[in-house]
C-alpha cells in the first residue's frame, strides 16, 4: 500500500515535492486501486452516513429506510451531470467522432474529467425525483415532498463529496496552479512541486526552458528501458521511481520543475469545509425550505471565483476575455443562490429541519 506523504524539497528550494502515487494499491503496470476512486467511495460513503443521521434526527423529509436508494440517485447525478457538463460546456468537440464513434468522446473519461459545477446540477435534478417519494409494495407513497426539501438535505452532504474530490484531485496532481517560482528559483514553503506537469501540461504552460526541457529529457532517456522507444515512456518510469522513494532521482528533477499554488487543497477547504460548515450552521435551525441550499450556492461560489485567478484553465479551454468560463458558471451559481433565498423567504411556507435538537413527538 502506498501512504500519502508529501515529500520536503531535498535541496534548499524552497517548499514540497509532489511523490504521491496515485495507487493506494497497485497490482501491476497501470491497474490497480487508486485513491482517486477511493475517494469518491469515501464521500459517497460519508454522505450516507451523514444523510442517515440527519434521518434518525428528524431533520430531512427523507426516510431512513431509503438514505441508501436517495444516495444511489445522487451518485447518479454527480456522476452524469459532471461528465455531461464538462464535455457540453468544456470540451464540446468530443461529442463528434472518436475512434469511429459518435458520442464516444462523453464516456472517453481519459479525455478529460468532471465538472464540479455538472454534479450540482445533476443532483438538483436527482432531488427533483427523490421529491416525487418512494413506492412501498403495499402501494403507499413515503417521502413526498418539496424538491426544496431535497435540495437543503443534499446541500448538507454534498460538501464531503466535494472535499474528497478535492483531495483526488492533488493526489492525482490534477487542476495544477499557477507558477510561485519557477524551475530552479526558490518556492515560499507552502509550495509544491509537480513533476507531472511535464506530461500534463500543453508546452505553452510549462516554466521551463529549452535547455531545462532539454536537461528534462535527457534525464528521462538515461533511465529508459531497452524495450522503451520515447522518452516520456522514460519520464513515466521516472515518476514510479520518485513515487517509491527514490531521493536521488528527485533531487535531479527538482531544480528543473517549477513550483505551484496547491489550488486542489485550497479548494478542498473552500468548497468542502467552509461550504460544509456553512450550510450546517444555517441548517442547525429550522428555515424555509431552500435557504439552506442557497447559502451553498453563494459560499461555493464566493470560494471558487477568486480560486481561478491563481489556477491554470483547463487545456482547450476558452476565455471570456480574463474571465474563465469556471468564473461564469460560479457567477451563475451565486445568482442563483441569492434568488433561491429571497424566493424562499418570501415564500409562505413552513421552516422545516432543524439538527441541532430533536423535534418534539407528534401528539397523537
Amino acid at each position: 500500500m502506498h501512504m500519502l506523504t508529501l515529500a520536503q524539497t531535498t535541496q534548499d528550494l524552497g517548499g514540497w515535492f509532489h511523490d504521491l502515487s496515485p495507487f493506494a494499491f497497485r497490482i501491476s503496470g497501470g491497474f490497480g486501486i487508486r485513491w482517486y476512486g477511493l475517494s469518491y467511495a469515501m464521500g459517497f460513503l460519508a454522505g450516507f452516513l451523514l444523510l442517515r443521521m440527519l434521518a434518525k434526527r428528524g431533520a430531512t423529509e427523507i426516510p431512513l429506510s431509503r438514505a441508501a436508494d436517495v444516495i444511489m440517485y445522487f451518485i447518479l447525478g454527480v456522476l452524469i451531470g459532471g461528465r455531461l457538463f464538462y464535455v457540453i460546456g468544456y470540451e464540446p468537440k468530443l461529442l463528434g467522432l472518436i475512434d469511429g464513434a459518435p458520442w464516444w468522446g462523453v464516456l472517453a473519461i481519459n479525455r478529460g474529467g468532471m465538472a464540479s459545477h455538472g454534479g450540482i446540477v445533476g443532483v438538483a435534478l436527482a432531488c427533483w425525483r427523490v421529491s416525487r417519494g418512494f413506492k412501498e409494495e403495499t402501494g403507499r407513497i413515503i417521502g413526498r415532498t418539496s424538491p426544496l426539501c431535497v435540495l437543503d438535505t443534499a446541500a448538507m452532504i454534498t460538501p464531503l463529496g466535494l472535499l474528497f474530490g478535492r483531495l483526488a484531485n492533488f493526489v492525482n496532481a490534477e487542476l495544477l496552479g499557477a507558477v510561485v517560482a519557477k524551475p530552479g528559483e526558490h518556492a515560499p514553503w507552502w509550495a509544491v512541486r509537480y513533476p507531472q506537469e511535464i506530461l500534463s501540461l500543453p508546452d505553452e504552460k510549462l516554466a521551463q526552458t529549452p535547455e531545462q526541457m532539454q536537461q528534462i529529457i535527457e534525464l528521462a532517456e538515461a533511465n529508459m528501458l531497452p524495450s522503451q522507444t520515447s522518452w516520456v515512456q522514460g519520464y513515466e518510469r521516472m515518476l514510479e521511481q520518485v513515487q517509491q522513494g527514490n531521493a536521488a532521482l528527485q533531487a535531479q528533477l527538482e531544480p528543473l520543475i517549477a513550483a505551484r499554488y496547491p489550488t486542489q487543497l485550497l479548494q478542498a477547504s473552500l468548497d468542502g469545509l467552509l461550504v460544509l460548515v456553512c450550510v450546517w450552521i444555517v441548517a442547525m435551525k429550522p428555515r424555509k425550505p431552500g435557504v439552506v441550499a442557497g447559502v451553498f450556492a453563494i459560499v461555493y461560489a464566493f470560494g471558487r471565483i477568486p480560486m481561478d485567478l491563481i489556477r491554470l484553465p483547463d487545456s482547450g479551454i476558452s476565455q471570456f476575455g480574463a474571465i474563465t468560463r469556471g468564473q461564469v458558471y460560479s457567477g451563475l451559481t451565486l445568482l442563483a443562490g441569492v434568488l433561491l433565498i429571497v424566493w424562499a423567504v418570501r415564500s409562505g411556507r413552513e421552516k422545516h429541519g432543524g439538527w441541532l435538537k430533536r423535534p418534539e413527538p407528534a401528539a397523537k
